[in-house]
């Protein structure tokens, strides 16, 4: 049984960037309201009103003192004039592959073209869309309705047909309207602007849905991109769509043998998180059960096999041992033995690394056999038998109990305590999902028994419980100590796209991506990873919700004050061409610092354009004219310096002028 979760599951480029505006004003300690719910996800909606956003569906209802959040949906003209009439403090979360519909359809109609949308008339985005159309507009939800809409001849095709898509809109059925509009039209104006993340998220669920009996798709009810996910997968597998873990279909998980999961694009990533954990421990606890199942028959099997003398204790002394057995003297004819199975409760152990010559204990005969003059005996099922009253005890009392992981098995792990085989799933063995459970092998162990079975003497333990209250420990001794400005030393626990998150032993901080590096950076990856030991230090606390925001560069690593130091107005450098604007160049001093060479300053002679001098990649000489620490800007120039260098020339010529006299008058 497995479960494959697809790559591109979870929030989008647009919606993180949306949320994370939201929460990013929220912690600034601004008043947030949103022009309609910030995504379709009906729990994260509800996390941030229990935070006091507050949702409003016009902008005359913004409360006074709050700031205004444009969804990534974006919103029509007019929407925006209200706005700006009222003077309305606001941010701009529209995802700019919507934004960039905008313009398309705008330009559009100001050329007098119908548009044509494809997309969901009633859906936030596609009304957004709209609203930047000042002349004819139509919007159609598939093919079919595409084609009525042709057939209806509702409008004059002679003025030119743009057409565009919502960014959410189905990858296949954008193909078959479009073969429809190439049949139809002449040179139709066609924009393919369903966004890359979706046709991506789409084509990986399709793939993922055919090597799979079950599909669960998480998201919101009334998500588009969500809907549209089970409508690709259902022709091949049996699928559902939840919003949270408790709708998951039990029945059918336990029946499938491969899962595939995927996301919305308006799903976070704790949900995501959730449904895995949770569907994990369905599937664990259906193995465990038949794993149980298994060993009871074993056991029955063994109780019909044993006879009157069978039960009874005996204290033994060793006399011999070979690689499978040891051999015992219970005072009796009968040849007493014990098999390394029955020895102890660690399958792996060696019978001479238990026991030696002499040594006495107590056992448990199993079986007796007259004719053979032997006696089976048993000190792993005494030795469980004396220590199964202490796991009931400590899973009463909730006590932590220690013991030696002896297997890694399916599901989980095996440890041993007192004698007792106590099942430990994986989703309890390790702090978090995803460590490796083959790092407990051997390893001397602490955990809670937090699930017994007295009919089967079964026990069920937990690891993860025992850790995180040692997390907590140490989370309570650093808000004790903490302060902004203080250094630690912590590891690399895991990279999102905007930010590390760092183990300080205890409790984690996040080092945004912004404070990875003083050079832009896509990625975390680029300058940490997961396992990294790195010198971190505090650059803000909030105790009551538990955040610690971390620094990773330092001051003196920072461009702008080795520039200060090292590179004063008038020095010459070495600078790299990086980008070109028709007033001018950019060009690199320093990793993370850019001057601008206008275009007056890169010849000593009128250019029309950068291009005609100098070209991306270039390394020239240039001049430092000017600096703005405060805004941040250099003004390079080359000009300065050829003519510097023309002057230097003329002095030159004049002192070989006068040289040559001087030589004359003297002959």
């Amino acid at each position: 049984m497995s479960i494959t979760v697809a790559e591109t599951a979870g929030f989008c480029f647009g919606v993180n960037r949306a949320v994370q505006l939201v929460i990013k004003l929220l912690d600034a300690g601004k008043k947030v309201c949103t022009l309609g719910p910030i995504i379709h996800n009906p729990q994260m909606v509800a996390q941030l009103e229990n935070r006091g956003v507050r949702i409003v569906s016009k902008p005359e209802q913004v409360p006074e003192g709050y700031i205004l959040v444009i969804r990534t949906h974006g919103i029509p003209d007019d929407t925006w004039d209200q706005i700006k009439d009222r003077q309305l403090f606001y941010e701009d979360a529209t995802c700019p592959f919507v934004a960039k519909i905008h313009r398309i359809v705008k330009r559009a109609s100001e050329e007098n073209q119908v548009v044509l949308i494809a997309g969901d008339p009633s859906h936030p985005e596609v009304e957004g869309i709209r609203g930047h159309c000042s002349g004819e507009s139509y919007v159609f939800r598939d093919s079919q309705d595409l084609e009525n809409l042709v057939k209806s001849e509702q409008f004059d095709a002679k003025k030119g047909i743009c057409i565009v898509a919502q960014t959410t809109f189905s990858v296949s059925e954008w193909e078959n309207c479009l073969k429809i509009v190439k049949r139809v039209y002449t040179n139709p104006s066609i924009f393919d602007t369903i966004c890359n993340a979706t046709s991506e998220r789409q084509a990986e669920a399709v793939q993922l849905s055919k090597q799979s009996d079950l599909m669960i798709i998480i998201g919101g009810k009334h998500s588009s991109n969500t809907a549209k996910l089970r409508d690709v997968c259902k022709p091949n597998c049996l699928t559902f769509l939840i919003e949270t873990a408790d709708e998951l279909p039990i029945q059918a998980l336990q029946q499938a043998r491969n899962i595939g999961v995927t996301a919305g694009a308006s799903t976070p990533a704790s949900i995501i998180k959730e449904v895995l954990e949770t569907m994990t421990d369905i599937l664990e606890n259906k193995e465990n059960n038949e794993e149980m199942t298994t060993d009871n028959f074993e056991e029955m099997l063994e109780e019909s096999l044993k006879n009157f003398n069978t039960d009874e204790k005996v204290h033994g002394v060793v006399v011999g041992i070979a690689p499978n057995e040891v051999f015992v003297d219970v005072g009796r004819k009968q040849a007493g033995f014990v098999p390394a199975s029955e020895l102890s409760a660690d399958p792996n152990a060696k019978p001479e690394d238990l026991v030696k010559i002499g040594d006495e204990m107590d056992l448990l005969i199993m079986r007796t056999n007259d004719q053979e003059g032997t006696i089976m005996l048993s000190k792993r099922r005494l030795d469980a038998i004396k220590g199964w009253e202490d796991i009931v005890t400590a899973c009463e009392e909730e006590a932590v109990v220690t013991g030696v992981v002896t297997e890694v098995i399916k599901g989980g792990v095996i440890a041993v305590t007192n004698g007792v085989r106590v099942f430990i799933p994986a989703s309890q063995a390790t702090a978090s999902r995803g460590e490796p459970l083959e790092d407990l092998l051997k390893k001397e162990v602490n955990f809670r028994i937090i699930e017994v079975n007295r009919g089967r003497r079964r026990a069920v333990g937990s690891i993860r419980s025992v850790l995180k209250d040692e997390r907590k420990k140490l989370a309570d001794k650093f808000w004790e100590t903490a302060e902004i400005g203080k250094t630690y030393t912590g590891v690399v626990k895991s990279l999102t796209s905007y930010g590390a998150f760092v183990d300080l032993g205890g409790i984690d901080g996040m080092v945004h991506i912004s404070e990875l590096s003083w050079s832009r950076i896509k990625h975390p990856s680029e300058v940490v990873n997961v396992g990294d030991t790195v010198e971190v230090y505090i650059k803000d606390l909030d105790p009551e919700k538990g955040k610690i925001s971390l620094g990773y560069k330092k001051t003196e690593d920072n461009p702008w004050e080795i520039l200060k130091k090292d590179y004063p107005v008038g020095s010459v450098v070495d600078a790299q061409v990086v980008g070109m604007t028709t007033f001018g160049a950019f060009a690199r001093i320093l990793p993370g610092i850019d001057g601008l060479i206008h275009i007056s300053q890169i010849a000593d002679r009128r250019i029309e354009k950068p291009q005609d001098v100098l070209s991306v990649g270039e390394t020239v000489k240039v001049m430092i004219t000017d600096i703005d620490f405060e805004k941040k800007r250099i003004s390079l120039s080359i000009r300065k310096l050829l003519e510097e260098q023309a002057a230097q020339d003329s002095v030159n010529q004049e002192d070989e002028v006068v040289a040559s006299t001087e030589i004359d008058t003297e002959q």
